[in-house]
C-alpha cells in the first residue's frame, strides 16, 4: 500500500510521462496542425484498457479514449514491440482525421499497461482538402483505418503505412506525423518501463488500484454537492449543413445517492449531415463537464468517471449508427453536449455554473487538389462564458478543444494564404454583471485557387447568458461581402477574402440588479 504522499508522487509521475510523450510528438511532427497547433493527446492505460493518466491536452480526444479503450484492447492480440493504429469512429475513435496509435508494455511475459496517443491529421484523404467535408456518409470523409498493427514485434509495416499515406494529399507530411506518433509511444514505453522497474509490478498494480479508488472518492464527494433530483435542459444545433435546422439535444441529469445518471432521451435522431456523434464523443463531453465540478487534484483515471452513468438512444444524434457522417460531431456537437450538461447543472447549482461559451470550434478547412496539392485545417477561438466570480476570457479555445492558433508566419510560409486581419471582435460578449468574453476576427486572402469547407455553429442561435445575463453575439462568416451559412463547401479564387467572426460568450447576471 502507498501512503498519501507516495500516491501523490505516483500520480504526478504517470502524468509527467504523458506530458513528455506530448513534447516528443510535437517536436517530431511535420504538419503545423500537430507541431504548432498541438492538436493531439497522450494517455496511459492499465492492462484492461482502464485510464491511468492523461496530459492536459484535448478533452474530446481524452474522454473518448477513456470511454472506449477497454473495447479496443480486448479485441486484439498483443505482443512486445507491437503498435496498433486506428481511426474508426465506431470502434473507439472520434472522426477520421483523429488517428490513434496504441502500444502495449510487457514486463517479461506479462502485459501490464498501454500507452496511446491520438493526433488530428489535417489531411486523411476524403472528398475535400482538410478532410472535413460537408459529408453525408463516413465513406466520404477519408480513409478508414480499422484497428490493426502498424508495428509488429518492433518492425514497422511499411506497406500498410504506404497505403495509408497514399490516400492523403501530402504523403510526406503524413508519414512524418505517423512517425512522430510512433516515436511518442516509444518514449512513453521507455519512461513507463523505468517507473515500473523501479517500483515493481505488484506495486504498480496496487498503485493503479489505489489511484482509481482515490479518484472515485473525490468524484463522489463532488457529485453529492448536486441536490438529489432530476434536472433537464435543451439546446439545439443550428443545422446539419444539408437543410435540417434547429436539431434538438435534450438531457436529464439525475442524482440518487453517490451516482449520477446522464440521459439524452428525446435528442434528435441521427441526421444526414456530418454533425452526428459516436457514443464515445458524447461520453467525452459528459466526462469533461462533470470533471469541471471536481477538485483540481482529482486524477484523470478510470475511477474518477466510475460514478457516472451515460445513456443515449441508439441511432440518435449522440449515439449514431454506422455509416453516419461524423466529421463535425467530434468538433461541433461535442461542444453542444457540454452546453446542455452545464445548462442542466445550472438548474441544480445556479451559482457555480457559467454562461455558455462560444459553442463552436469554428472549423476552417481548405486546400487544393491539383498539380501541387495542399490541405490545411484549423479551429478558431471565441468568447468564454462568464461565471459568478469573473468575466469570460476573450478569443480563447473553450471546453472540448485546447489547441493553439496557427502562427501567421507559419501559415503564410507553408500555404498560398495571407492573413489580412486577426483581431478581437469587440462588443461580441454578452452584457451583464460579469460580461462574456469577446470572439475574434480572422481574415484569409487566397493567393491561389482553393476549396474551402466551413463547419461552424452558433451562427443562428446565440450562446446563452445565465442568471439574467445577456447572450453572446452569434458568429458571422463572410466571403468578400457575401454572408455565408454556418456550414459550407465552396471553391474560391485568388484575391478572395474569407472572414470568420466567432461568437462571443454569454454573461452572468444583469447589470441593473447586480445579481
Amino acid at each position: 500500500m502507498l501512503d498519501p504522499v507516495e500516491l501523490s508522487l505516483f500520480a504526478s509521475r504517470v502524468d509527467s510521462i504523458c506530458g513528455e510523450m506530448g513534447v516528443q510528438l510535437a517536436q517530431a511532427a511535420f504538419s503545423p496542425n500537430i507541431r504548432d497547433r498541438l492538436d493531439f493527446s497522450c494517455a496511459l492505460f492499465d492492462a484492461d484498457g482502464g485510464l491511468c493518466a492523461q496530459a492536459a491536452h484535448i478533452p474530446v480526444h481524452l474522454g473518448s479514449m477513456a470511454y472506449a479503450m477497454a473495447d479496443i484492447v480486448a479485441g486484439l492480440e498483443w505482443a512486445p514491440g507491437d503498435m496498433v493504429m486506428l481511426n474508426d469512429p465506431f470502434l473507439g475513435g472520434t472522426h477520421l482525421p483523429d488517428v490513434t496509435v496504441v502500444a502495449p508494455l510487457f514486463v517479461g511475459d506479462a502485459l501490464v499497461a498501454f500507452v496511446a496517443n491520438r493526433a488530428h491529421h489535417a489531411d486523411i484523404g476524403g472528398e475535400a482538402p482538410g478532410s472535413m467535408p460537408l459529408s453525408r456518409s463516413l465513406l466520404e470523409e477519408g480513409i478508414l483505418i480499422p484497428p490493426g498493427h502498424i508495428v509488429r514485434g518492433g518492425v514497422l509495416n511499411r506497406l500498410r503505412l504506404a497505403e495509408i499515406t497514399a490516400a492523403t494529399r501530402n504523403p510526406r507530411d503524413a508519414e512524418g506525423d505517423f512517425a512522430a506518433q510512433i516515436s511518442a509511444n516509444r518514449r512513453g514505453l521507455e519512461r513507463l518501463a523505468a517507473l515500473i522497474e523501479a517500483m515493481g509490478v505488484n506495486t504498480w498494480h496496487q498503485a493503479v488500484a489505489q489511484l482509481n479508488d482515490y479518484g472515485a472518492r473525490l468524484a463522489r464527494s463532488a457529485l453529492v454537492a448536486i441536490p438529489e433530483g432530476r434536472f433537464e435542459f435543451e439546446d439545439c444545433m443550428d443545422d446539419d449543413g444539408l437543410g435540417h435546422a434547429d436539431i434538438p439535444i435534450r438531457v436529464a441529469i439525475e442524482r440518487h445517492g453517490e451516482d449520477l445518471a446522464v440521459d439524452f432521451a428525446g435528442t434528435a435522431s441521427q441526421v444526414q449531415g456530418n454533425i452526428n456523434c459516436p457514443l464515445s464523443v458524447t461520453a467525452a463531453g459528459v466526462f469533461y463537464a462533470l470533471r469541471c465540478l471536481m477538485p483540481p487534484q482529482t486524477p484523470a483515471c478510470a475511477g474518477t468517471f466510475s460514478p457516472i452513468r451515460l445513456r443515449a438512444p441508439e441511432g440518435s444524434l449522440l449515439n449514431a449508427s454506422r455509416p453516419a457522417a461524423v466529421a463535425a460531431g467530434n468538433v461541433e456537437t461535442s461542444t453542444r453536449v457540454v452546453d446542455v450538461v452545464l445548462g442542466a447543472l445550472a438548474r441544480a447549482l445556479p451559482e457555480r455554473i457559467p454562461a455558455a461559451s462560444h459553442g463552436s470550434m469554428n472549423n476552417v478547412a481548405m486546400g487544393y487538389g491539383g498539380k501541387h496539392p495542399w490541405g490545411y485545417y484549423e479551429t478558431l477561438g471565441g468568447g468564454m462564458g462568464a461565471g459568478r466570480n469573473g468575466g469570460g476570457l476573450s478569443a480563447v479555445q473553450t471546453h472540448m478543444t485546447n489547441t493553439r492558433n496557427t502562427p501567421i508566419e507559419v501559415l503564410e510560409s507553408r500555404y498560398p494564404l495571407r492573413v489580412r486581419r486577426y483581431a478581437l471582435r469587440r462588443g461580441s460578449g454578452g452584457q451583464g454583471t460579469r460580461p462574456g468574453g469577446d470572439g475574434l476576427i480572422r481574415s484569409y486572402e487566397f493567393l491561389a485557387p482553393a476549396h474551402v469547407t466551413l463547419l461552424t455553429e452558433r451562427r443562428r442561435h446565440a450562446p446563452w447568458g445565465i442568471n439574467s445575463g445577456g447572450d453572446g453575439a452569434p458568429g458571422i462568416n463572410r466571403l468578400n461581402d457575401e454572408i455565408l451559412p454556418g456550414k459550407l463547401s465552396r471553391e474560391v479564387q485568388p484575391g478572395d477574402v474569407l472572414t470568420i467572426e466567432t461568437p462571443g460568450g454569454g454573461a452572468f447576471g444583469t447589470v441593473a440588479s447586480g445579481k
